[in-house]
């Protein structure tokens, strides 16, 4: 697994500034005040570009950078605009500009006394995630671009405090293999190191252990989208959830003949054309005593052909992503095993590959539903909703949940509708969809809230079943919700996040390079804190 920069905390002393080699990220103090122990030649440097039109432009969180300032060795200096005023996300967006730019040389950060100096280091991380698993470096020149990932096993996160050469203050088991009288940083010569100066590092170290979990839950969901679909099996990837037993989780894996019994045939009818077992992967986190369990439901078909209803060729490399729901569901309960939340949730996911064999289902097949109901199959690629109906199904007949949040790339049309800047929220609870809205918000992850209506309900009426699996193109990822609802019991409060547009955006995020931004992790964390998590 991609593991997160480590960052060392450590007390401030302006007066290796000039030492430094590296890059240097100054957060200005209180009307771009440069700190004490800045060389002279670089101070007038950086009051320079301060003083400057881009200067004078810059906006909270806004980053200006000099090469090899003058009087230092560091090869960047960074000078980072972040007022006391300013918000989680704009010191966020601020510690991504460092993230973005971290290669694999040590990188000092000034961070004082800001009250925001945790969300920077979080942005840093987030930013900093580099999946180059399969680049091995051939053909390209003789300084290839900076290398994050690692190949390591994966650890719970960390954050060091070092006051002095005796004090190092972990906050997990897990050690660092660091000499405890000696620098704290990680792996030197094999990934970027991340020191940061603060005024209390033993405080700031304790409170980066959340942003660590979820950092690292993050990861996760990235690693997996991003893996490509002959890696990423359904069996490859129930082993990795399974192993998500080290950290504390009780993983169970479903197979087929398991499936059959308990009459999950709208899943299996989406795999049968593949060669790969259709799996439902079940992840369970008690922290939180006898209280009902948060139930959370991810689509995870590692690839989509659209089976006999095939895709167009362009594009369809892309379509590896569409287990994204799954991912977010193991990278949320990753990051709950982590931070050992005192919350009882679990995490369920239907794993299928979706290929047009001589023995996948076709369009016109009729199909029955673990709840009993008959499904008419117009266009087998529309086939999320057939993996979903069955296990949120399980999920309330088995765990009997206090809510129920399910996550899948479902439709084009949510794209369409949201573009990639919000993920479509569909809910049968006031109070559920307030929470999760507001939770988005405080994550900077953005979220829209779409209708369901009775109305759309004849747009999946069909001749021959009890509906069918599409009501054709008009409001799409609506009568998909709406299809998914008669899955839901009467009085459970339930929600279905259509992630499509979000997942795996066109272009690099604020937080994130191109590729799987792992939207969904922040925002599900703080739902269980705010609302599930024993307080």
């Amino acid at each position: 697994m991609t593991q997160p920069v480590e960052i060392t905390f450590v007390e401030t002393a302006t007066d290796k500034l000039a030492g430094h080699e590296g890059r240097v990220a100054l957060i200005l103090g209180p009307g771009g005040r440069l700190p004490a122990g800045l060389p002279r030649p670089a101070r007038e440097a950086a009051l320079r570009a301060l003083a400057s039109k881009q200067g004078k432009a810059m906006k909270p969180g806004g980053v200006l950078e000099l090469a090899f300032p003058a009087a230092m060795k560091a090869e960047a200096l960074q000078l980072i605009w972040l007022p006391p005023s300013s918000t989680a996300q704009d010191a966020r967006r601020a510690g991504a500009a460092i993230g973005a730019r971290l290669g694999k040389v040590h990188t000092l950060v000034l961070a004082g006394g800001h009250r925001r100096a945790q969300d920077v280091a979080l942005g840093l991380a987030l930013r900093g995630y580099d999946f180059s698993a399969y680049q091995t470096g051939a053909g390209e020149s003789d300084d290839p671009a900076p290398d994050t990932a690692t190949d390591t096993p994966a650890e719970p996160p960390q954050a060091v405090s070092r006051q002095g050469a005796a004090d190092d203050a972990r906050l997990t088991d897990a050690q660092t293999g660091a000499d405890a009288a000696g620098d704290a940083s990680l792996r030197v010569g094999e990934s970027a190191r991340v020191t940061f100066m603060v005024r209390d590092p033993e405080a700031q170290a304790k409170l980066a252990t959340h942003a660590a979990a979820v950092a690292e839950g993050v990861f996760f969901t990235r690693d997996l989208i991003n893996e490509p679909a002959n890696v990423l099996t359904t069996s490859d990837f129930a082993d990795r959830l399974k192993a998500m037993e080290e950290i504390g989780l009780t993983v169970e894996v479903l197979d087929e003949d398991e499936l059959q019994k308990l009459g999950m045939r709208a899943l299996l009818a989406v795999g049968q054309g593949s060669e790969t077992p259709s799996k439902v992967v079940v992840m369970r986190w008690n922290g939180g005593g006898d209280e009902a369990p948060l139930a959370l439901v991810g689509k995870g078909v590692v690839f989509d052909t659209g089976g006999i209803s095939i895709k167009p060729a362009a594009g369809m490399e892309e379509m590896t992503m569409d287990m994204g729901g799954a991912g977010v569901v193991a990278g949320v309960m990753r990051t709950l095993a982590l931070r050992r939340a005192k919350a009882n949730v679990v995490g369920l996911v239907g794993l299928v590959e979706n290929m047009p064999d001589g023995r996948a289902q076709r369009p016109g097949d009729i199909v029955k539903s673990m709840k009993g109901d008959t499904i008419e199959v117009i266009n087998t690629d529309a086939e999320g909703r057939l993996v979903l109906a069955d296990v949120l199904w399980y999920a309330q007949t088995r765990f009997q949940p206090a809510a129920v949040i399910d996550l899948a790339t479902l439709t084009g049309a949510v794209i369409i509708a949201l573009g990639h800047d919000n993920a479509g929220v569909f809910c049968n609870d006031d109070a559920l969809a307030g929470q999760i809205l507001s939770a988005a918000r405080a994550e900077g992850e953005g979220a829209w809230r779409l209708p369901l209506a009775p109305a759309y309900d004849k747009l999946i009426k069909s001749r021959l079943a009890d509906m069918k699996n599409t009501g054709g193109r008009p409001a799409g990822s609506i009568t998909a919700a709406q299809f998914l609802q008669r899955f839901v019991r009467k009085g459970q409060p339930w929600a279905h996040i259509d992630i499509a547009g979000v997942a795996l955006p066109p272009s690099a995020t604020d937080l994130a390079p191109k590729g799987a931004t792992g939207w969904g992790v922040m925002t599900l964390d703080r739902l269980v804190r705010d609302r599930f998590e024993a307080k």
